[in-house]
């Protein structure tokens, strides 16, 4: 075999361009890889606060279902969820905003006026009127909502 005197210059060329080309894929996958890992840390959180009704309109230390209406993007579309929730009226200025999502299994509790208490129909858990657990298999306290007012309208944040 004859190797001319250009062979070695040629091979050194192509390892050259081939170690560009795997270079430069290496990069693009990492970016994309990258991104994706990364965009959810460093992407917006964007504050989705929901009128939720008027001050006047709550009872004083008693919890009031109110059902809220948020709407979240699915894909091209514009989805409703609704979602109930209890607010309590703390003071003339302070309103507390409690999931109506029993701890222990996920069923809906209820407001029970004669008892004054939050019961859960499906396995016996009771609350008392802020969601903290009095009895029953409930493992935790209902969750809470941020909630702010503004002006009458009391805001809560999903």
């Amino acid at each position: 075999m004859h190797s001319s005197p250009e062979a070695p210059g040629r091979r050194r060329f192509l390892v050259g361009t081939l170690t560009a080309i795997h270079a430069a894929i290496a990069g693009i996958l990492g970016v994309i890889i990258g991104g994706a890992v990364a965009s959810p840390i460093f992407g917006r959180q964007q504050e989705n606060w929901v009128p939720a009704g008027t001050l006047n309109g709550l009872s004083e230390d008693e919890p009031t279902p109110v059902t809220l209406r948020i709407a979240r993007e699915d894909g091209y579309r514009e989805v409703i969820d609704r979602r109930t929730i209890f607010l309590v009226k703390t003071s003339d200025t302070e309103v507390t905003a409690i999931d109506t999502t029993c701890t222990h299994l996920g069923c809906r509790v209820s407001w029970d006026p004669d008892l004054k208490l939050i019961k859960c129909p499906c396995h016996g858990g009771i609350y008392d009127k802020m969601g903290a657990v009095k009895s029953g298999p409930p493992p935790a306290n209902l969750a809470r909502f941020t909630t702010k007012v503004d002006g009458d309208q009391v805001l809560v944040r999903v």
